[in-house]
Parts: C-alpha cells; sequence; structure tokens
C-alpha cells in the first residue's frame, strides 16, 4: 500500500487530486497538508512516506535551498511538484533540483494518475508538453541568484511572508540558538529546523543567520512602542 503526502493551499484542487489517486491507484493512504509546516509535521510524524506532491507556490515554501533540503532529509521519499505552471524552463529546473516528477494542474485524471503511477515506480516523469515546447528555451530562468532588489531587502515585507513555525525558528536563530538547540526547543526533528532554518534565510534574502539576526533586530527596534 502506497502512502503519499498531497500539499496544496487550494482544498479543492487536494480533494479532486485525492478522488483521482484513491480511484486510480488501489490501497493507496492519502494525507493532507495545507502549509509548509504541515508537510514537514506529516513527514516528520510518519514512519515512512512513499510519495509527496507539492505545490510549487505554496505560501511558506518553495525555493531551490528548500527543496534541496528536504530532498536531503527524507531521501526514501519521492517528491513531485504540482504547479499550473507548464513553462518549459520551470519544469527543467525542478527536475534539475532532483525532483522526480512535474505534474502540471491542467492534466487530466488519467494522466495525473499515470505520472504517479510512473514516479512510485522509480521513474522519472516529465509531461509530455514538455517535448512539444521549443528546445531554445532555457532552463535556467529560476536559478538561485543574489537578489538584491528592495523588496527582497525589506524586512517588514518579508517577516510577513514567513510561517509561525518559520518566525520561531527565526527569533532562536536570532537568540544564538544552533539547529539542534532550536530542534529540541521546539520539540522538532533536527533535519526539520534545517529546512525551516533555509527557507528563512530564502525569504529574507539574507547570506546567513547573522544578517538574518540584524535584519530582526532592526525591525524590532523600529516598530518597538
Amino acid at each position: 500500500m502506497y502512502r503519499i503526502v498531497i500539499a496544496d493551499d487550494h482544498g479543492l484542487y487536494r480533494r479532486g487530486l485525492r478522488l483521482a489517486l484513491t480511484a486510480g491507484i488501489p490501497g493507496v493512504e492519502i494525507f493532507e497538508a495545507s502549509c509548509f509546516d504541515a508537510v514537514l509535521s506529516l513527514l516528520a510524524e510518519q514512519s515512512f512516506v512513499d510519495l509527496a506532491i507539492l505545490d510549487l507556490n505554496m505560501p511558506g515554501l518553495f525555493n531551490q535551498e528548500v527543496l534541496g533540503g528536504i530532498l536531503s532529509a527524507y531521501p526514501d521519499t519521492r517528491f513531485a511538484i504540482v504547479s499550473g505552471n507548464d513553462s518549459r524552463s520551470e519544469i527543467l529546473t525542478a527536475l534539475s533540483i532532483g525532483l522526480h516528477g512535474y505534474i502540471v494542474k491542467s492534466q487530466t485524471d488519467e494522466e495525473v494518475v499515470l505520472a504517479v503511477n510512473e514516479i512510485l515506480s522509480g521513474r522519472i516523469y516529465v509531461p509530455a508538453l514538455l517535448s512539444r515546447s521549443g528546445a531554445t528555451q532555457t532552463s535556467h530562468a529560476h536559478t538561485h541568484s543574489d537578489d538584491k532588489s528592495p523588496q527582497r531587502r525589506t524586512a517588514g515585507v518579508n517577516l510577513g511572508r514567513l510561517t509561525s513555525r518559520q518566525k520561531e525558528v527565526l527569533k532562536l536563530m536570532a537568540e544564538g540558538y544552533s539547529n539542534k538547540e532550536i530542534a529540541r526547543d521546539l520539540e522538532i526533528a533536527e533535519a526539520t529546523t534545517k529546512i525551516h532554518a533555509a527557507a528563512v534565510l530564502r525569504e529574507l534574502g539574507v547570506r546567513n543567520r547573522t544578517e538574518a539576526a540584524v535584519m530582526l533586530k532592526t525591525w524590532l527596534s523600529r516598530h518597538a512602542s
């Protein structure tokens, strides 16, 4: 029996995907998550998850560093992206990170079930539309870069994008806690802490924990009552 996590912040899509998979894959057990924290909690709580299907644009989540951290933390689980974006560059970027498949939301139920079966069988799933798209398009449109735009350096804006758990991790990071100490204090796995920490750095647009701490303390000093 396969165990699959469906992670998407749109409940209607989650339920539709659940129905398609339960109808097309006998005996499958489905878990749902609506946010980044719920995904990590499920992965930590379940003894084993065969596949996690992750919405690329789910709040609090995704960038290459965080995805890479999840892949490293759960090497026996297969991961696929689900997205409304069917651009060649987006698909190739996701696969280059090491993800095991890319599902487009416009695909039919039959195509999605086929994709999931391909991934569960140990293969990499690439949607057929990729082979139909232009071969000259670049695959580097969404690779990591040192974005120094004002928006990425605006603490208030970026702090607001963090999940509640990420804010807790940031607070402890600013106090000098190590990942192991943060994990102990929040009663979560150290691997989960590392994923949260990577997400915090990315969302704040900083290079390390020191810069994150400075940004937080600067923001707090400006908004002190």
